[in-house]
């Protein structure tokens, strides 16, 4: 009887000695080469890890084909893979001698569901690592996988190619690919956001946007010099330690590198006469343009003037000289 239609069977562990005689090969010629390494047999640990696989899972394009690459990911073939802005590369160890190479691109977010995910991040989110670390609300989490309404992609908006002679919609390579995407996640879920061409800091920045609009109204109903400063370090970040001279009657006579209160105290005096000159008032957003400053540096000034009362609200994040 003949045997020779079918093809020899590769056991796991010829395949996984064949991956790696060929990574060793690659990093000779290219020790930047970013293999998919597993530890343990979790093929994804974290909640973008796993989301990013489940969402592709729960496609019936996908389901069907998608599992194909799961064995692929386990005995290392996925030799090289790189996320960048909207596209993702990578080289598999396939049945050949030479690895295929793996094309794969993903639309961006759109402005619509990005609005929406700002939206929904308003007033939930505190700070970076905790939305990285996927310690966030549960009804959050539900609003980020929603299906064709999240920030994961659906079919539609994935593209793939590969260099493997496999006819099949989706091969074993590109499979392998889509799922060490997930691994990938795990070590660095800011990758996720600039596969899909967006700011992960416009999630944060609505929340304290609104958490400083609460502290505003909160001091402006107490007497000066009662809030605590404990709230503006915590919320804002500012560095309450350095001692800045409000008064910006006075003018130093030369600013020095050397000097940090100099320095700091000609900036302040910089930040509030702009504000003082305003007739109708200024917000932080047109104080950058106009300084130069970063936005931590002119709400430090902002509160602490407002506090003293040398400058007063005259709306809703619009300051004016008192």
């Amino acid at each position: 009887m003949a045997y020779w239609r079918f093809p020899r069977y590769v056991s796991v562990s010829e395949k996984r000695a064949k991956a790696e005689r060929k990574l060793k090969q690659l990093k000779k010629k290219n020790p930047a080469i970013q293999p998919i390494v597993l530890e343990g047999t979790a093929i994804a640990k974290t909640w973008w890890g796993k989301s990013w696989n489940l969402n592709l899972e729960r496609y019936a394009d996908y389901s069907n084909r998608i599992g194909r690459g799961r064995s692929y990911v386990r005995h290392g073939a996925v030799l090289d893979l790189r996320i960048s802005a909207g596209q993702v590369n990578s080289l598999v160890q396939g049945s050949g001698t030479k690895p295929y190479t793996v094309t794969i691109k993903i639309k961006g977010i759109t402005k619509k569901i990005w609005k929406n995910m700002k939206a929904a991040c308003a007033g939930k989110l505190d700070s970076l690592p905790e939305l990285l670390s996927g310690k966030f609300p549960k009804t959050l989490g539900e609003v980020f996988t929603a299906q064709g309404r999240g920030l994961f992609p659906s079919p539609q908006e994935i593209d793939f190619d590969c260099s493997c002679p496999d006819w099949a919609y989706m091969c074993k390579h590109v499979a392998a690919t889509l799922y060490g995407i997930g691994t990938r996640l795990d070590d660095d879920p800011g990758l996720f956001f600039q596969l899909r061409k967006v700011k992960i800091d416009d999630l944060i920045q609505q929340t304290l946007k609104d958490q400083s609009y609460k502290l505003l109204e909160k001091a402006e109903k107490m007497s000066s010099g009662k809030i605590a400063e404990s709230d503006l370090s915590g919320m804002f970040g500012i560095d309450m330690e350095e001692t800045i001279d409000l008064d910006f009657s006075k003018t130093p006579k030369k600013k020095s590198a050397a000097n940090r209160k100099t320095a700091a105290t000609t900036d302040t005096a910089k930040i509030l006469n702009i504000i003082k000159r305003s007739k109708k008032g200024l917000d932080v957003a047109t104080l950058q343009q106009k300084t130069g400053f970063g936005e931590k540096k002119i709400r430090n000034v902002i509160y602490k003037a407002f506090r003293q009362g040398i400058i007063k609200r005259a709306g809703r994040g619009i300051y004016l000289g008192a």
